[in-house]
């Protein structure tokens, strides 16, 4: 019998939920490109929720001047502020996951800060937009909100890239303990690159299948270093998160999350509160 339950609006079904796993690495990559909510940008930045287009899957990175493309980087997206975010992919099971991934994300972002003109991403963005059937214009406007400044974002990805101002980010299913310290050193002392982890774990039922996203990498640190204003986080742990909670929901609920939590501790490998002025979360990640 699984850990993870899932309860119908009614109460009156309880659903339990098995691991689920990505058939293929292709698999994992279309759901990426086609729901970017799933890259977590609330937990990537929780004062200022992270948003995203996707300029292109595939996207071709070139090793010198005027070339085509030597690598091909799983996605490319670009946030509200024009900063490029470059996604790698592999699947838990792939042994590729624990030393290659790191080297070669570092040849694509070494090359795309140098030799990737924004013209060329403006290409492939629109190309994207026009094979998705959405408008490009549009698709910003959603991005950056009303009366949006286009020329003025399209600059400030220029300047993004010509300061190294990008973000890279390892996904899988399972991020091992390896890749873990690996992102947090690199995180730790790459600036203004940023570079983290997100585990996305899914569990499927009878007729349902629910994600689970993770960012990790994240030390305060590096927050502190890339966002003064940070600062002014709060440090959660499992009292002041409860104590939050408890005001703010009713006794069942508050039991039924304390029922979760405590699952959490027993089936992860590493338990991690967040950072939140405002509201607590806590994270799980690992063996599950």
């Amino acid at each position: 019998m699984p850990g993870v339950f899932l309860l119908s609006d009614n109460n009156n079904t309880l659903v339990p939920l098995e691991v689920g796993h990505f058939v293929s690495e292709d698999d994992f990559q279309v759901l990426l490109a086609k729901f970017p909510a799933l890259l977590a940008g609330d937990q990537i930045d929780p004062s200022n929720p992270r948003r995203w287009v996707l300029v292109r899957r595939e996207a071709a990175i070139p090793s010198e001047e005027n070339s085509g493309g030597r690598w091909s980087l799983d996605h490319l997206f670009l946030d509200q502020d024009g900063v490029p975010m470059l996604v790698e992919v592999k699947r838990q099971t792939d042994t590729r996951i624990r030393r290659e991934v790191v080297g070669q994300m570092l040849d694509y972002a070494a090359n795309c800060v140098v030799y990737l003109p924004v013209e060329r991403l403006k290409v492939d963005f629109e190309a994207t937009c026009r094979g998705n059937g959405t408008d490009p214009e549009a698709t910003l406007s959603g991005l950056l909100g009303p009366e949006p400044d286009i020329e003025n974002f399209w600059l400030r990805v220029k300047t993004n890239l010509e300061a190294s101002r990008v973000r890279l980010l390892f996904v899988s299913d399972a991020i091992p303990p390896e890749l873990r310290r690996i992102i947090e050193f690199l995180n730790k002392n790459m600036n203004p690159t940023e570079v983290l982890g997100l585990e996305l774990r899914q569990f499927q039922g009878p007729g349902v299948r629910t994600m689970v996203p993770l960012v990790v990498g994240q030390t305060e640190e590096a927050v502190q270093r890339r966002n003064p204003t940070s600062r002014s986080l709060r440090n959660w742990d499992e009292n002041s998160f409860f104590a939050d909670l408890g005001t703010r929901v009713s006794e069942a609920e508050l039991q039924a999350a304390r029922g979760v939590v405590n699952w959490m501790k027993e089936k992860a490998d590493h338990i991690e509160f967040g950072k939140g002025k405002k509201d607590g979360s806590i994270f799980g990640s690992g063996t599950v």
